[in-house]
């Protein structure tokens, strides 16, 4: 063994092993950096020497209420990877450039530390306890690729491992590698903080090391990553963060290490948070897509035994801290070449007076408005951002907004239950903001209170707060001269309760009672007065693969008030991957994902997959895509609108219209936000808008 240097020695503080092992956690050691310290996993370099940790390997199967196969629950089975993982370098040794002739880990650990010596941190022959979990309607779904027959499972990630966690006891010192079989996941309950490809930690309930990870084997083209990628990448993150706890909502000091901030390399702004891998997602910053799909990354060949495996490329402990004295001048790990430079901090960040949200002028002219309508619409969230001098008043809202949604009205939590409430923005005068409302109206334009929000959770399941809600809203609507309402409750706001399981006839309280005090809405002021709804893609495309929870949950709102319904607009952001009615997968983002959830409304579809359970079409002129301004480009909605009305198909889709000559008569499009385009010299207003409004008029 060679000698560490006194410098690198006096730099790392030992937790031993025996103290790890006492705690029931896999080994760890601690490295000193100035008055900050982090923990790693494996044995202490300081001491030198070959630590083992035990492993036991849990190949998961996973069987959804979701979709059937032959009569029975579809399965997803990762018994059959096991022979693969166990071959691959999670356990095999490679020859990699840094670290040696080891295991991925254990090369990891010595690229960081490459003046440890013979030093190694091994994973040891894995024992394997197979465990089945049942994924209940609302919790998961599967999605089918009808062109290679590929599956793959999108699933509620804290579920999983709660599931796992009640079937795997206290594995005291050994490390738990659970995996599961093209499966990606989704955060906190929310199907739109979507999608990672696992965690890692330790379980708060059971005190047990792990990471869990899927296996990628036959997965849909529309999966870029390989066989184990998905385990290397929670494995690399539980070696430099192996205390982690995944399930950590809001308690006073996440466990684990905490790192400063970074910036997503490449991504300008995008701040990832402040652990080994960015918040929610637990992606890498080597990763290449970041946000809102399957995570697409670079990846690492690695030749073993004639199979080609693919390995996650993964910041090294220096990229997230600095380089110190002991340590390697390499930021990533197994190619240097991925991260040639350390992480960049976060830029602090301001109230809502200053910094990103301030409503500098526009250095162009918005376009004016068509001087005669043609049906089609362009609608946007005005959301008032921003502090005294700095909010911009409705009256200088580009004439291309045809219908102004203000964001937002909320629950008051100081009144009875099922009261909102709406305050004018900091900084504008109640009696201008009034004024200003009336004055776009007397323009032909619809000024609508948008009710909830992202974040926001209400709900109507006890029918006593129907009164409350119905008079709260009536007020705001009546004081401010509101158009009508927009309905933006979001997960977990709206959730089918279990055992209801027709859209048309829906029992779920919430839902219930929410369809009940629109129409007392309508019928108070009238057939003039408009109700828009703005679901989640997981509130209603995904109703698609499955029904309940979350999956589907404004359907039988939108059911039930086709009549009194003014618009439907989707939110195509924030959701995970879906499939059209070509059978295919599609990724957000993307033409072909505009068109494929759009037509799912415009020509109808079979709720869960059931042809008895048929959600009939929505009328064209009461349908418009939801798009966020900073999750897309001018040109990709420009090619989005065009397609959807006109058919006329850009070079590269690949999702063909059921109706080829496109859907004329359709509304048009929604944007969030007004204030973020203006920030941006009107680069959506002055674009779609025109477009939209130069289309021929709607018969």
């Amino acid at each position: 063994m060679i000698a560490l240097r006194p410098l690198l020695r006096s730099l790392l503080l030992a937790l031993p092993l025996a103290a790890a092992l006492a705690q029931g956690t896999a080994p760890t050691f601690r490295v000193a950096n100035g008055a900050d310290t982090y923990t790693l996993a494996g044995g202490d370099p300081a001491r030198g020497g070959v630590t083992t940790i035990p492993t036991v390997l849990v190949p998961v199967t996973l069987s959804f209420a979701a979709k059937k196969s032959g009569g029975k629950a579809f399965v997803m089975d990762a018994e059959a990877d096991v022979a693969r993982v166990r071959h691959s370098p999670v356990f095999e040794n490679f020859a990699f450039a840094s670290g040696g002739t080891t295991q991925y880990a254990d090369a990891m650990l010595r690229s960081t530390f490459p003046q440890a010596g013979e030093w190694h941190t091994l994973l040891g022959a894995p024992e394997v306890k197979a465990v089945k979990i049942e994924v209940p309607l609302g919790y998961g779904y599967i999605l089918t690729s009808k062109k290679d027959g590929g599956a793959f499972a999108i699933v509620d990630l804290e579920f999983l491992q709660q599931e796992l966690f009640r079937r795997i006891p206290k594995q005291e010192g050994k490390l738990v590698i659970a995996m599961t079989h093209n499966a990606a996941f989704y955060a906190l309950g929310d199907a739109t903080v979507c999608c990672a490809w696992g965690t890692h930690g330790v379980d708060a309930a059971t005190g047990n090391s792990f990471v869990l990870g899927s296996y990628l084997h036959g997965a849909p083209g529309v999966v870029e990553d390989g066989n184990v990628q998905p385990l290397t990448q929670q494995l690399a993150e539980f070696m430099i963060d192996p205390l982690h706890d995944p399930l950590f909502h809001g308690r006073e000091k996440a466990p684990g290490n905490a790192f400063p901030a970074w910036l997503r390399p490449g991504k300008p702004g995008s701040c990832a948070g402040g652990a080994a891998g960015s918040t929610y997602f637990q992606l890498q910053p080597t990763n290449t897509n970041p946000k809102n799909n399957i995570p697409a990354s670079p990846a690492f060949a690695a030749q073993v035994n004639g199979a080609t495996y693919h390995l996650q490329n993964v910041a090294l402990l220096p990229w997230y801290t600095g380089a110190r004295a002991g340590e390697g001048s390499a930021y990533s790990f197994p190619d240097a070449r991925a991260l040639p430079e350390r992480s960049s901090p976060c830029p602090g960040r301001g109230g809502r007076a200053g910094g990103a949200n301030a409503q500098a002028a526009p250095t162009v002219a918005a376009v004016a408005a068509s001087a005669k309508a043609n049906g089609h619409r362009l609608i946007g969230y005005w959301a008032g951002y921003g502090g005294p001098g700095s909010t911009i008043p409705l009256r200088e809202v580009s004439p291309q907004w045809d219908v102004i949604l203000v964001a937002f009205a909320t629950p008051d939590r100081n009144a009875p239950e099922g009261t909102m409430q709406f305050h004018t923005p900091a900084g504008l005068d109640p009696a201008a903001f009034k004024a200003d409302i009336a004055d776009l109206k007397s323009h032909g334009r619809k000024v609508m209170i948008s009710l909830g929000g992202g974040g926001q959770h209400f709900t109507l399941a006890d029918p006593k707060r129907v009164p409350n809600f119905v008079a709260s809203v009536t007020q705001i609507v009546t004081e401010y001269g509101f158009d009508g309402i927009d309905i933006d409750f979001e997960s977990p706001s709206l959730s089918i309760a279990p055992g209801d399981t027709d859209y048309r006839h829906p029992t779920t309280p919430s839902i219930v009672n929410l369809i009940a005090a629109m129409r007392q809405l309508h019928d108070h002021f009238g057939p003039g007065f408009m109700i828009s709804l703005v679901p989640e893609g997981t509130q209603i495309p995904s109703g698609f693969p499955s029904y309940g929870g979350q999956f589907g949950s404004y359907l039988p709102i939108a059911h039930a008030l086709r009549d009194i319904l003014s618009f439907i607009d989707v939110q195509d952001y924030n959701t995970p991957p879906l499939q059209g009615l070509d059978g295919e997968i599609y990724q957000p983002g993307t033409v072909d994902y505009h068109a494929a959830m759009t037509e799912l409304l415009l020509h109808g579809f079979n709720v869960g997959g059931d042809p008895k359970q048929f959600f009939a079409p929505m009328a064209a002129d009461k349908v418009a895509v939801g798009f966020l301004n900073g999750d897309t480009t001018p040109a990709i909605v420009s090619q989005a609108m065009d397609y959807i009305i006109t058919g006329k198909a850009p070079a590269g889709t690949k999702y063909k219209l059921l109706q080829p000559k496109g859907y004329p008569g359709m509304m048009g499009a929604m944007f969030w936000t007004i204030d973020a385009d203006r920030r941006a010299n009107y680069n959506y207003s002055n674009v779609v808008g025109p477009q939209l409004h130069g289309y021929p008029a709607k018969q």
